[in-house]
């Protein structure tokens, strides 16, 4: 659905995430949405006006008494313009402010004024956010007074801390935004569920230096877990070593190693109903790792090595009746008889293959084209390309109907 003609107010108010506003606007902006930006005098500190008024292509509102510009009514005129306030970053003040009814600059003063839906990306340090007046706050405004919420992560802070309060990236605030005026479209047709993705590559050292791996990006798994996240699903994402964030209310597991992956997987798949195997597991690691690091003293390493652990085998052996286990081939050559092959050996009831040789398919790519072949089925079901994350929202309701 698009958000064209859309009528959004992003507000800023004083945090150092001010700073990735403007590509939320521009994503706004780009698909046709109509943006107008109210701003606190905090949020003037970290971000100049003039850069938002660029982006947006409109003036940006900053005071409740502006010298030399009409006021009158302009905090009712924009309070009842507007279809959706975006608040981001929404810091511990702010939540304060607004929930006990505050309004004391321009853009409290614009939502006192209106009964439009609030989204909110709350932005702090950690141990603001784990204050509990903050909490407090926080669940106020959700459960009471109906805001909705994007964030905040998990991750490093400007003040070289690391916790929950980092707010939501542009991109996931943008889709936030695109499922507020979805709903009723889209249908949470995976609540009650637990579903378990894998993603990205599996790293096996060599020495402390030096590793085996492969190019797997993580890309198709962490979109099939914000997939499932928007469905209604409870998400957990268990994921080898990336560049990615992971998404927002999804249950996040680190892990480097194969052994490591198996050892969560085999951990959350107890209690999940479905398992997205979208991982790029080792199949082999170094019979030996060195302990210090190997020096390059001759022409030839010899590396002797053996076969990893087979996480869907092992899975296999613990399935419940009702689980559904979905798998992935990357093939390069007879590439539906080996993925028939893989279907049958590890009992799952879904395969997705891909081919890295074709063009905007496999590693890295944000496009992927894919083939599924279900259980019991003869004819292959075959994809076009498109983007990872339609390919991830297709998926997920076709894994909704086996569930």
């Amino acid at each position: 659905m698009s958000i064209a003609g859309r009528k959004i107010i992003v507000g800023l108010t004083g945090g150092i995430a001010c700073y990735k506003i403007p590509n939320l606007v521009r994503l706004l902006v780009k698909q046709k949405a109509e943006v107008r930006v109210v701003m606190t005098e905090a949020a003037t500190r970290f971000i100049t006006p003039l850069t938002l008024e660029t982006v947006s292509g409109y003036p940006v509102e900053c005071r409740m008494f502006p010298e030399g510009q009409f006021v009158g009514t302009r905090h009712i005129d924009l309070a009842e313009w507007c279809d959706l306030f975006v608040i981001a970053p929404a810091t511990a003040n702010f939540l304060g402010k607004v929930s006990s009814g505050v309004s004391d600059d321009l853009l409290t003063t614009i939502l006192c004024a209106s009964a439009k839906p609030v989204l909110i990306a709350p932005a702090m340090n950690p141990q603001m956010w784990r204050n509990k007046v903050t909490k407090r706050n926080y669940a106020y405004l959700k459960d009471e007074l109906g805001f909705l919420s994007v964030g905040p992560a998990e991750g490093e802070m400007a003040c070289d801390s690391w916790g929950v309060g980092r707010m939501a990236e542009p991109e996931e605030i943008f889709r936030a935004v695109t499922a507020f005026f979805e709903k009723g479209v889209k249908k949470k047709v995976l609540i009650g569920k637990r579903v378990l993705v894998t993603a990205g590559p599996c790293r096996e050292a060599i020495d402390p230096v030096r590793y085996i791996s492969n190019r797997s990006s993580g890309k198709m798994g962490y979109a099939l877990a914000r997939a499932a996240q928007e469905l209604g699903a409870d998400t957990t994402l268990i994921s080898g070593p990336t560049d990615l964030v992971p998404p927002t209310g999804v249950e996040f597991v680190s892990v480097e190693t194969t052994n490591q992956m198996a050892k969560a997987v085999l951990k959350k798949f107890a209690t999940s109903h479905c398992l997205i195997m979208a991982a790029a597991p080792s199949d082999f690691a170094p019979e030996k790792t060195a302990t210090s690091k190997i020096k390059k003293e001759s022409a030839v390493l010899s590396l002797k090595l053996k076969p990893t652990v087979d996480i869907l085998k092992e899975v296999a052996k613990k399935r419940r009746k009702g689980q559904v286990v979905v798998g992935f081939a990357l093939e390069t050559d007879n590439d539906l008889a080996n993925a028939r092959r893989k279907l049958t050996d590890k009992k799952l009831d879904l395969i997705v293959l891909n081919n890295p040789t074709r063009p905007g398919e496999g590693f890295a790519h944000d496009t992927n084209r894919v083939i599924l072949i279900r259980r019991g089925k003869v004819r292959p079901e075959r994809w076009p390309l498109a983007p990872k994350q339609k390919i991830a929202e297709r998926l997920l309701e076709l894994i909704a109907t086996l569930l």
